[in-house]
């Protein structure tokens, strides 16, 4: 399975809040969400507010004219409303538990530039779109979903999109993203999982991918 297929598959909606898209993700195995928490009808009026609070600053930076400047402020964007470290840990799957130090710096480091450069190539995506937050769903309290959809644009129809975030010291943090059914972060576990399955449990295989996938991009920008 090529490794980021599931980056591509959001589009605009993804972009209203990268978050997730791009690095997007989540902390440990907690992620996977129960019928007991989807039927829960308490909300979190502060975890929609900050929904709707980032996902307007990112459309805000998707509107500058240049693409310098664009780059620049969506990374510092991602950043602070990702939770990078915990991305990088979750999309690992099993693999987070046996990776060396050295092996996970290097990982660390390749699969957050190819995160962004990933949804750096769809910025010009962005047609006008916006997001309103229609509701939430406290799993437990400090980890809520957040229900919202993507009007305008090039949007026919309203695209249900949901928020996973958790609450830290540091504020709320987006954790995985869901477009049409999928959740980002979860499905990118899936496609790195299976890389390192077929490549024998070898993690090496994936970061040389990653590595191959930012040169790419790279040499991309230049030409």
């Amino acid at each position: 399975m090529t490794p980021g297929l599931s980056f591509r598959r959001f589009g605009v909606a993804s972009l209203t809040l990268a978050a997730a898209l791009a690095p997007l993700a989540a902390a440990s195995p907690v992620l996977g969400l129960t019928a007991a928490a989807a039927q829960s009808s308490q909300r979190d009026a502060a975890a929609e507010q900050f929904v709707q609070t980032e996902a307007s600053k990112a459309l805000n930076i998707l509107q500058l004219g240049s693409d310098a400047e664009k780059i620049k402020q969506f990374r510092t964007f991602v950043d602070r409303v990702a939770d990078v470290p915990k991305i990088t840990t979750f999309v690992l799957g099993k693999y987070a538990r046996s990776i060396s130090p050295d092996q996970y710096k290097q990982f660390a480091v390749v699969f957050r530039e190819y995160a962004s450069n990933v949804y750096e190539s769809r910025l010009d995506d962005y047609h006008g779109e916006s997001l309103k937050v229609t509701g939430s769903v406290v799993r437990k309290p400090g980890d809520v979903i957040v229900t919202s959809n993507v009007l305008g644009g090039q949007q026919k129809k309203p695209v249900p999109v949901r928020w996973r975030v958790l609450q830290s010291g540091a504020g709320w943090r987006v954790v995985d993203v869901e477009v049409n059914g999928v959740w980002l972060a979860i499905t990118e576990q899936q496609d790195f999982v299976s890389t390192i399955d077929n490549a024998g449990g070898n993690v090496g295989v994936l970061i040389a991918q990653l590595q191959k996938h930012n040169q790419e991009a790279q040499a991309g920008r230049r030409s």
